[in-house]
Protein backbone atom coordinates (compact mmCIF):
# COMPACT_ATOMS: atom_id res chain seq x y z
CA UNK A 1 0.00 0.00 0.00
CA UNK A 2 1.29 3.23 -0.77
CA UNK A 3 1.71 6.01 1.75
CA UNK A 4 1.42 10.05 1.27
CA UNK A 5 3.86 11.13 3.52
CA UNK A 6 7.10 10.46 1.98
CA UNK A 7 5.63 12.15 -1.43
CA UNK A 8 4.96 14.75 0.75
CA UNK A 9 8.15 15.28 2.72
CA UNK A 10 9.87 15.06 -0.62
CA UNK A 11 7.74 17.83 -2.14
CA UNK A 12 8.80 20.20 1.09
CA UNK A 13 12.37 19.18 0.49
CA UNK A 14 12.69 19.93 -3.58
CA UNK A 15 10.73 23.55 -2.60
CA UNK A 16 7.60 22.03 -4.56
CA UNK A 17 4.92 23.03 -5.17
CA UNK A 18 2.39 20.67 -6.41
CA UNK A 19 2.05 16.65 -7.03
CA UNK A 20 0.13 14.66 -9.32
CA UNK A 21 -1.11 11.28 -9.06
CA UNK A 22 -2.58 9.85 -12.32
CA UNK A 23 -3.61 6.34 -13.68
CA UNK A 24 -0.72 4.82 -16.09
CA UNK A 25 1.85 7.75 -15.55
CA UNK A 26 3.96 7.70 -12.47
CA UNK A 27 3.84 10.55 -9.60
CA UNK A 28 4.94 14.12 -10.81
CA UNK A 29 6.51 16.56 -8.31
CA UNK A 30 6.35 20.45 -9.67
CA UNK A 31 9.19 22.08 -8.58
CA UNK A 32 10.63 25.82 -9.81
CA UNK A 33 8.32 25.60 -12.48
CA UNK A 34 9.33 22.40 -13.88
CA UNK A 35 7.28 19.24 -13.55
CA UNK A 36 9.40 15.84 -12.92
CA UNK A 37 8.29 12.08 -12.40
CA UNK A 38 9.15 10.81 -9.43
CA UNK A 39 10.64 7.57 -10.40
CA UNK A 40 9.60 5.42 -13.05
CA UNK A 41 6.69 3.10 -12.26
CA UNK A 42 3.67 3.94 -13.65
CA UNK A 43 0.25 3.80 -11.03
CA UNK A 44 -2.08 0.91 -11.53
CA UNK A 45 -5.40 1.43 -11.98
CA UNK A 46 -6.97 1.78 -8.51
CA UNK A 47 -3.84 3.08 -6.76
CA UNK A 48 -4.67 6.40 -7.07
CA UNK A 49 -8.17 5.82 -5.52
CA UNK A 50 -6.71 4.06 -2.73
CA UNK A 51 -3.83 6.90 -1.69
CA UNK A 52 -6.83 9.54 -2.46
CA UNK A 53 -9.47 7.59 0.07
CA UNK A 54 -6.50 6.78 2.76
CA UNK A 55 -6.03 11.06 3.48
CA UNK A 56 -10.46 11.59 2.75
CA UNK A 57 -12.95 11.10 5.91
CA UNK A 58 -15.77 9.52 5.52
CA UNK A 59 -17.69 12.41 4.19
CA UNK A 60 -15.44 13.37 2.08
CA UNK A 61 -15.13 10.33 0.12
CA UNK A 62 -19.24 10.06 0.27
CA UNK A 63 -19.01 13.41 -1.27
CA UNK A 64 -16.34 12.58 -3.62
CA UNK A 65 -18.29 8.96 -5.08
CA UNK A 66 -21.65 11.77 -5.50
CA UNK A 67 -20.08 14.42 -7.21
CA UNK A 68 -16.80 12.72 -8.46
CA UNK A 69 -14.73 15.86 -6.95
CA UNK A 70 -13.90 16.74 -3.95
CA UNK A 71 -11.59 19.31 -2.71
CA UNK A 72 -9.78 19.29 0.89
CA UNK A 73 -6.97 20.86 3.02
CA UNK A 74 -4.79 18.39 5.00
CA UNK A 75 -2.15 19.42 7.55
CA UNK A 76 0.84 16.57 8.66
CA UNK A 77 2.52 17.08 11.74
CA UNK A 78 6.37 18.86 11.66
CA UNK A 79 5.56 18.96 7.75
CA UNK A 80 2.97 21.67 6.99
CA UNK A 81 -0.29 22.46 5.13
CA UNK A 82 -1.99 20.71 1.79
CA UNK A 83 -4.52 21.35 -0.11
CA UNK A 84 -5.87 18.22 -2.13
CA UNK A 85 -8.07 17.96 -5.34
CA UNK A 86 -9.18 14.43 -6.01
CA UNK A 87 -11.18 13.81 -9.63
CA UNK A 88 -12.14 11.66 -11.72
CA UNK A 89 -9.98 11.65 -14.99
CA UNK A 90 -9.89 8.99 -17.53
CA UNK A 91 -12.16 6.74 -15.64
CA UNK A 92 -10.20 6.51 -12.51
CA UNK A 93 -9.18 8.37 -9.36
CA UNK A 94 -6.67 11.06 -9.85
CA UNK A 95 -5.33 13.93 -7.42
CA UNK A 96 -3.20 16.89 -7.30
CA UNK A 97 -1.11 17.76 -4.03
CA UNK A 98 -0.48 21.62 -4.04
CA UNK A 99 2.14 22.75 -0.45
CA UNK A 100 0.74 25.54 1.47
CA UNK A 101 3.47 27.73 2.49
CA UNK A 102 3.15 28.42 6.63
CA UNK A 103 4.62 32.37 5.96
CA UNK A 104 2.44 34.79 4.34
CA UNK A 105 4.38 37.42 2.83
CA UNK A 106 3.26 41.06 3.17
CA UNK A 107 1.62 43.06 0.68
CA UNK A 108 4.84 45.06 0.15
CA UNK A 109 7.08 41.78 -0.47
CA UNK A 110 4.09 41.07 -3.15
CA UNK A 111 5.07 43.50 -5.38
CA UNK A 112 1.27 44.38 -4.99
CA UNK A 113 -0.36 47.20 -5.93
CA UNK A 114 -0.77 49.58 -2.52
CA UNK A 115 -4.44 50.62 -3.28
CA UNK A 116 -5.10 46.72 -2.24
CA UNK A 117 -4.30 47.49 1.42
CA UNK A 118 -7.08 50.12 1.73
CA UNK A 119 -9.67 47.96 -0.11
CA UNK A 120 -9.07 45.00 2.05
CA UNK A 121 -9.88 48.00 5.11
CA UNK A 122 -13.18 49.06 3.82
CA UNK A 123 -16.18 47.73 5.64
CA UNK A 124 -18.47 46.64 2.68
CA UNK A 125 -17.81 45.55 -0.90
CA UNK A 126 -16.88 42.53 -2.76
CA UNK A 127 -12.94 42.10 -4.20
CA UNK A 128 -12.24 39.29 -6.63
CA UNK A 129 -8.93 38.22 -7.21
CA UNK A 130 -8.83 36.11 -10.31
CA UNK A 131 -5.88 34.41 -12.52
CA UNK A 132 -4.59 31.05 -13.50
CA UNK A 133 -3.77 28.21 -11.79
CA UNK A 134 -0.30 28.89 -10.05
CA UNK A 135 -0.38 32.89 -10.69
CA UNK A 136 -0.95 33.80 -6.88
CA UNK A 137 -4.39 34.22 -6.10
CA UNK A 138 -4.56 32.49 -2.79
CA UNK A 139 -1.41 34.38 -1.79
CA UNK A 140 -2.79 37.61 -2.57
CA UNK A 141 -6.20 36.99 -0.47
CA UNK A 142 -3.66 36.12 2.51
CA UNK A 143 -1.42 39.02 2.49
CA UNK A 144 -4.38 41.36 2.13
CA UNK A 145 -5.80 39.66 4.90
CA UNK A 146 -3.27 39.49 7.11
CA UNK A 147 -3.03 43.49 6.93
CA UNK A 148 -6.82 43.66 7.35
CA UNK A 149 -6.31 41.54 10.52
CA UNK A 150 -2.98 43.38 12.10
CA UNK A 151 -5.15 46.94 11.57
CA UNK A 152 -8.56 46.41 12.27
CA UNK A 153 -10.98 43.72 14.64
CA UNK A 154 -14.32 43.00 12.54
CA UNK A 155 -15.80 39.99 10.80
CA UNK A 156 -14.68 38.46 7.68
CA UNK A 157 -17.00 35.75 5.69
CA UNK A 158 -15.01 33.89 3.06
CA UNK A 159 -15.78 31.37 0.48
CA UNK A 160 -15.89 27.92 1.07
CA UNK A 161 -12.75 27.20 -0.26
CA UNK A 162 -10.30 29.80 1.69
CA UNK A 163 -9.06 26.97 4.57
CA UNK A 164 -5.72 26.98 3.23
CA UNK A 165 -5.58 30.76 4.71
CA UNK A 166 -4.41 30.63 8.01
CA UNK A 167 -6.05 33.68 9.73
CA UNK A 168 -4.33 36.05 12.75
CA UNK A 169 -6.09 35.65 15.52
CA UNK A 170 -8.11 39.45 15.87
CA UNK A 171 -10.21 37.63 12.87
CA UNK A 172 -13.98 36.37 13.48
CA UNK A 173 -13.72 33.39 11.42
CA UNK A 174 -16.89 31.90 9.72
CA UNK A 175 -15.12 29.36 7.65
CA UNK A 176 -16.99 26.31 7.13
CA UNK A 177 -14.86 22.61 8.77
CA UNK A 178 -15.36 20.70 5.17
CA UNK A 179 -13.73 21.17 2.00
CA UNK A 180 -15.73 22.32 -0.88
CA UNK A 181 -16.28 21.43 -4.63
CA UNK A 182 -16.31 23.52 -7.98
CA UNK A 183 -20.25 22.88 -8.14
CA UNK A 184 -20.76 24.59 -5.14
CA UNK A 185 -18.87 28.15 -6.09
CA UNK A 186 -21.82 28.64 -9.60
Amino acid sequence: MMDIVPYLKLMVQKNGSDLFFSTGAPPNLKAEGDCRPIGSTPLQPGQVRKLAYSVMSDDQIHEFEATLECNMAISISKLGRFRVNVFRQRGDVAMVIRYIKGVIPPVEQLNLPVILKDLILQKHGLILVVGATGSGKSTTLAAMLEHRNQNMYGHIPHHRGSDRIPLHPQAVDRRPARGWHRYSQL
